[in-house]
């Protein structure tokens, strides 16, 4: 299953586009507040895939009987670039724990890379909900390594993948390898470099977010 936000056209869009651009992009805080206005819309399209339980709610007046989720699914990112889409989740999802990963690009001889995971904080996943957001889902390496890592350590209930941007390369490793995830992205492009950088995309999320590596 897939989900891409843009097939319909919504406010959305202008936030994708603002991040797109060369020039409102430089402008870190707006391009965080849009990353995260983006996780707050695909968090609130992705609660619709969520089971509901009937509750009784007591208002000043009388009682009122509301559906609510069942289940408070587990928010993951990998460090750092998805940290203001994942606020975005948090936000909708304010009572839900999170998980946090570091994951690199190992670099071998010849231009070719592997996926070094390094650390992983999380609560206990058994039985969970979990969704790892991500603002881009290019090669789609990382993230399989990753959520691999994480399904050989516990009984996962659901998993989701949140992007922003995805290139088809991406989503085609992803269903080769987690044939049972649900994905949920703003955008699909069909080009990628060699380097593993999605065309057009929006260049590097964490550089143009939290400021140039060294």
């Amino acid at each position: 299953m897939i989900f891409v936000l843009n097939r319909t056209n919504t406010i959305a869009n202008k936030f994708l586009a603002e991040l797109r651009d060369a020039v409102i992009q430089q402008d870190k805080a707006r391009f965080r507040g849009n990353q995260e206005k983006l996780g707050e819309i695909l968090a609130y399209e992705l609660s619709k895939s969520l089971h509901y339980e009937a509750v009784d709610v007591q208002t000043p007046l009388g009682i009122a009987n509301i559906n609510i989720p069942a289940d408070k699914p587990v928010l993951a990112t990998i460090l750092r670039a998805g940290l203001p889409f994942h606020q975005g989740f948090m936000n909708y999802f304010d009572q839900s724990d999170s998980a946090f990963i570091t994951a690199y690009r190992k670099v071998k001889r010849g231009g070719t890379f592997m996926i070094q995971v390094d650390h992983i904080s999380t609560p206990n996943l058994d039985g969970k909900i979990l969704v790892i957001c991500d603002t881009m889902l290019a090669s789609g390496q990382s993230l399989v390594s990753v959520c691999k890592e994480l399904m050989a350590q516990y009984n996962i209930k659901e998993l989701h993948i949140a992007s922003v941007i995805a290139s088809t390369v991406g989503i085609a490793h992803v269903r080769a390898n987690l044939p049972h995830a649900k994905i949920w992205v703003c955008a699909v492009d069909d080009e990628m470099t060699s380097k593993a950088y999605i065309v057009p995309g929006l260049g590097d999320a964490g550089d143009l977010a939290f400021g140039e590596k060294v």
